[in-house]
Order: structure tokens, then sequence, then C-alpha cells
């Protein structure tokens, strides 16, 4: 399917589909999924990445394990909002998804996620070493939720707007 906005989401999750979140990493994918209410984030285990072909078979039948009705990539833009090579990774990593699955992805500007997780984590009291293996995770969980905390507002003004004005 390839790229869609976050606007054309809903339509893309009924049926008690859920969202998962990607964090993608040189050696590692960070998983993480939504509740069907789509509310909250919850991390799943790491993908350690091997060759593209092996990840992208570990990846689908994980989403299809947790009924994942579209897809989430943190996508690493700058500080000053250009683009690198790392942007590019991501930009073309959906690419190449899109040939072997149907799921839409969004991508999702996720700039200091993973210094966010790493806060979140430091906070729990995770030593330094359990930490490293659950950073990706916890970044895509991050990311996710941003996206869940979105389309709750998208749905809050929606029906804001369709609300007839009161009277006074």
């Amino acid at each position: 399917m390839g790229i869609i906005t976050i606007e054309e989401l809903p339509a893309r999750l009924a049926g008690g589909k859920t969202l998962a979140g990607l964090d993608l990493g040189d050696k590692t994918i960070g998983v993480a999924i939504s509740d069907q209410r789509f509310s909250f984030a919850h991390p799943r285990p790491v993908i350690m990445r091997r060759k593209f072909s092996l990840d992208a078979a570990v990846l689908l039948a994980l989403l299809q394990k947790e009924n994942a009705g579209a897809v989430v990539i943190g996508l690493p833009i700058n500080m000053d909002g250009s683009e690198g090579p790392r942007a590019q990774k991501s930009r073309a990593f959906v690419r190449n998804m899109a040939q072997m699955s149907d799921l839409p992805f969004v991508l999702w500007d996720e700039r200091l996620s993973t210094v966010a997780a790493e806060r979140t984590l430091i906070e729990m009291d995770f030593s330094r070493r359990k930490r490293a293996g659950k950073i990706d995770s916890a970044a895509a969980a991050f990311i996710l939720q941003g996206v869940l905390d979105r389309l709750q507002s998208l749905h809050a003004s929606a029906r804001t707007e369709s609300d007839p004005p009161s009277a006074v």
C-alpha cells in the first residue's frame, strides 16, 4: 500500500485492528503495539536485524499475530527539519515493505523519541545493560503513543466541529 497520512488512519483501523509502531535502528527494530481502543502503546521485544528479507518476514508475522491494521515508522528528521541519511533509510525500508505487504505506513517525526525513552528507563532505575536491550522498543512506544495521542485529538476535534452550537 505505501505511505498514508495520519488523517487516513482511522479508516484503516476498523474491525478490532491495532496500530503498530516501529523504531528502526541499525542493529534492531523496536516494536510497539496499540491496544484496540488506540489509547496506549505497549512495547514488544525488539527484532534483531540480520538481512532485510528475514527481518521483514519476522516483522510481518508479528504484525499479523498482533492484528495490525497499519504501521507507524519513526522518521529521524534532523533538528533543523531536514532529512539526512537515516531518514532516507527509513523511507527505503517502507518502500521495500510496501512490496511485501498491503499494510499502510505512516511516517512520524521521531525527533528526541530515543532521548525521551532513555530518560524514562533511567527514571525506572533500569541498569545501562537492561536499557540497551529495551531502548528501541521504548522509543517505538514513544513514537506510537505520539500518534495515538494525535488520533485522539483529531477525533475530539471532529466531534466538536460536528456538534451544533449551543444556544445562549
